[in-house]
């Protein structure tokens, strides 16, 4: 494999097979050490990493030297060259000055070798392997490349010159054949060297008549705060490099490069960027061009102002618009964008900056034009510390998130929508305009029509409208004025005709219910009985099962949730003059009765259970809460007994339902859930019934002993249960619980 390194007929493989062979090599030496190492083996002791030669036993040092004179026997230089530094770590065994003696041997072997090319592999390749088995012996490093400053004149010699015209290799294409191994050899000799020895390789470089293809790897391989101190040296080092061979533009890039990484003089900050943009601005090829536009770019907006950041932008765009250029850059443009706002937070600055937005206007691929719009959404919503209401900010965001927005369609994935949306809504909550409530709603208005292809967005919208009108409920302190009332009907109005253009069911019932309470908060009775009406209509429609994160769900329990949150509402909604007590306490009822439920469901009961704390609350006196400045029905009725023998008969109806449930769980296999049931209907008349009704009493009593019945109620529970009657007994005008508490025996398991 090594001879195959002295074949140069494919000169621009080469590289490639220098990397594919030493991969052998390096497989090859790791190989015989190890097999030396095992040898090494006494008594089942293995040596320590740090052994000296007298510990080595004489069998592996007679196999080690048998290795070496082996290799000494190979004809050619090269294989034998590459084998024997394969096994450089090998010498450890045989002498502790074994590497420190062989080093400089086969540094001056590569001497002999003819092709600068094949040389200055051979070289990279000893530096790699001495960097690994003797990284204190850097001097050999040093002399090999000055070893390869020497000889670097064979480069334009004519035997080289004939084989290139051979293989047709132009001559800019052949010298960047040699950064790879150069950068190495440099990379190894910069690692943790002093400044002295760098700037001694600095000098040697200005005695080769400032050699392109030498300038760019030391600026590759030197530290970067090496680099940037010397700026204006390097700079007037590349002025004088000749412009043959290898292009200067690269080494422009380089310099910027390092730049990106290390600060240069504060004094000479301008003056850099003046040199370097006046050789990049030259350029007539725009991928050239834009390779160099895009290192600077990090420079100009580290350093410098708004000023010079627009006048490089206005640059690229002039260079890149012609042909279309563009087109075929985006990758570097993207990386441009993403470097003026890495370095520019403020946004009022950053859209101030004229040619920022025509910028932007190059991205007329879409998918492209999206991920750039994403990462500017992205950073805004990371640095905005402020809300803001500055137009020209919200105007180019608005434009930017339009863009996002338009992109979708029936194709686009679920997850994209989602960080679309979240993008969008993050902008969204940054925008306010304090005290001016109307052009905030406005805002809003003009949100809606544009971001009407994301549900998510709209939901934010409705939430943002609702703290509107409750924001301006604390400004005006609940007292609204006719001008602030116009205003709440106007946000009540928004959330009322959003609503129905989202797609989601349970979203939209939440929805009517929250603006229901927010237009109730608002004196805006009915507005808010319309939200409540819609939501009562809505139910019937509730689907069996609904997809949640992907997966279909079966849809009781968040209806059950959904519903309990909305009877907590009612208790507090006045009744309508013209629709007849409790109305929509009625409606919602005729509704859970026509609902079609699961036939092993006992959520039924459970919702009309709850409906039974409700219709308790609504009998009492005083409620127990208010919205404060609207007249709930215990104000309006006064505890009228007209008013309580309907919610008396309400009472009896859903108590009838309950019961009708409880007797058709009577076969075997439901006889746990009738238990289960039956006692927390018991609870519900503990806690919310008047017990000093007969028939009431009659019924908790027929309730226990049915739980107890087949033998699954759980007896700590009852127990409990009997425990807690007995406390409430010895409370004042709590006496009839000890008769009660006498009527409810406790049946053993047996």
């Amino acid at each position: 494999c090594s001879k195959l390194l002295s074949d140069t007929t494919v000169i621009q493989f080469y590289p490639s097979k220098f990397v594919l062979i030493t991969d052998i090599l390096d497989t090859f030496g790791k190989l015989v050490y190890e097999r030396i190492l095992s040898m090494c083996v006494d008594n089942r002791v293995s040596l320590p990493d740090n052994f000296s030669p007298e510990s080595v036993n004489d069998t592996a040092k007679e196999t080690c030297l048998n290795w070496f004179f082996k290799i000494a026997s190979i004809r050619e230089l090269i294989p034998r060259f590459y084998v024997e530094a394969a096994i450089l770590k090998c010498n450890k065994f045989l002498s502790k000055t074994g590497i420190s003696e062989c080093l400089p041997r086969l540094t001056s072997m590569i001497r002999g070798i003819g092709d600068p090319l094949v040389a200055v592999y051979a070289r990279a390749y000893l530096c790699r392997v001495g960097m690994e088995v003797a990284p204190q012996l850097k001097e050999s490093l040093n002399k090999n490349f000055f070893d390869f400053l020497l000889t670097f004149k064979q480069i334009h010699g004519d035997t080289v010159q004939n084989q290139l015209v051979v293989q047709c290799v132009e001559i800019p294409l052949y010298l960047t054949l040699y950064s790879p191994a150069i950068d190495w050899i440099l990379q190894c000799i910069a690692y943790r060297a002093p400044e002295v020895l760098l700037t001694e390789m600095m000098e040697r470089c200005k005695k080769l008549g400032n050699n392109a293809l030498l300038l760019n790897s030391v600026m590759s391989a030197f530290r970067a705060e090496f680099i940037a101190a010397r700026s204006m040296d390097f700079i007037g080092m590349i002025k004088e490099c000749d412009e043959s061979g290898f292009p200067k533009h690269l080494l422009f890039r380089s310099l910027g490069l390092n730049l990106a990484l290390a600060d240069p003089p504060e004094n000479d900050r301008l003056q850099i960027l003046n040199e370097a943009w006046k050789v990049i601005t030259k350029l007539k090829n725009p991928q050239d061009y834009i390779n160099c536009a895009e290192v600077w770019v990090e420079y100009t907006c580290r350093h410098f102002t708004k000023r010079e950041v627009n006048t490089v932008l206005a640059d690229v765009i002039k260079h890149m618009t012609p042909d279309r250029a563009f087109e075929d850059a985006y990758p570097q443009l993207q990386s441009i964008i993403q470097k003026v706002i890495t370095y520019i937070h403020d946004f009022s600055l950053l859209f101030s900056v004229e040619k920022f937005l025509p910028f932007l206007d190059m991205f007329q691929k879409e998918n492209v034009r999206v991920e750039v719009c994403k990462c500017i959404m992205e950073s805004f919503i990371k640095h905005q510390q402020e809300p803001t209401k500055d137009p020209v900010i919200l105007n180019a965001l608005l434009h930017i998130c339009k863009t996002m927005h338009d992109s979708v369609n029936a194709l686009t994935l679920e997850d994209e929508k989602r960080m679309l949306a979240a993008l969008i809504n993050g902008f969204i909550k940054m925008v306010s305009f304090g005290r001016d409530f109307e052009q905030q709603l406005s805002f809003y208005v003009e949100a809606r029509s544009m971001f009407c292809n994301l549900e998510p967005v709209l939901v934010q919208l409705i939430h943002s409208v609702n703290q509107l009108a409750m924001e301006t409920r604390k400004v005006m302190r609940g007292n609204h004025s006719r001008k602030t009332a116009a205003f709440v009907r106007a946000c009540v109005a928004f959330c009322f005709i959003t609503i129905p253009s989202l797609s989601s069911i349970f979203t939209r019932l939440n929805l009517y219910l929250h603006s229901g309470q927010v237009a109730l908060a608002n004196q805006c009775l009915s507005q808010a009985d319309a939200f409540f009406k819609a939501a009562v209509s809505l139910v019937p429609e509730v689907p069996k099962m609904i997809s949640v994160d992907g997966k279909m769900r079966p849809s009781d329990a968040f209806l059950l949730e959904f519903l309990c949150n909305f009877f907590s509402t009612l208790l507090v909604v006045p009744d309508h003059p013209e629709q007849g007590v409790l109305f929509l306490v009625r409606g919602l009822l005729n509704v859970i009765q026509d609902y079609t439920w699961e036939d092993n469901s006992d959520d039924k009961v459970r919702i009309y259970t709850n409906v039974l704390h409700l219709l308790s609350a609504m009998a009492q006196e005083a409620y127990i809460y208010h919205v404060d400045k609207v007249d709930s029905n215990d104000n309006l009725y006064g505890g009228d007994s007209k008013f309580l023998a309907e919610i008396n008969k309400l009472c009896e109806t859903v108590i009838a339902q309950i019961l009708d449930h409880l007797k058709t769980l009577g076969k075997e296999e439901t006889l746990k859930r009738q238990s289960q049931l039956a006692l927390s209907f018991f609870n519900t008349i503990i806690a919310h019934g008047d017990l000093r009704n007969n028939k009431l009493n009659q019924l908790s009593v027929n309730l226990w002993n049915l739980a107890q019945k087949h033998g699954f109620a759980d007896t700590k529970t009852m127990v409990k249960t009997l425990e807690y009657i007995k406390r409430q007994s010895k409370q004042p005008e709590m006496s009839h619980f000890t008769d009660l508490a006498l009527r409810l025996p406790l049946q053993s398991r047996t």
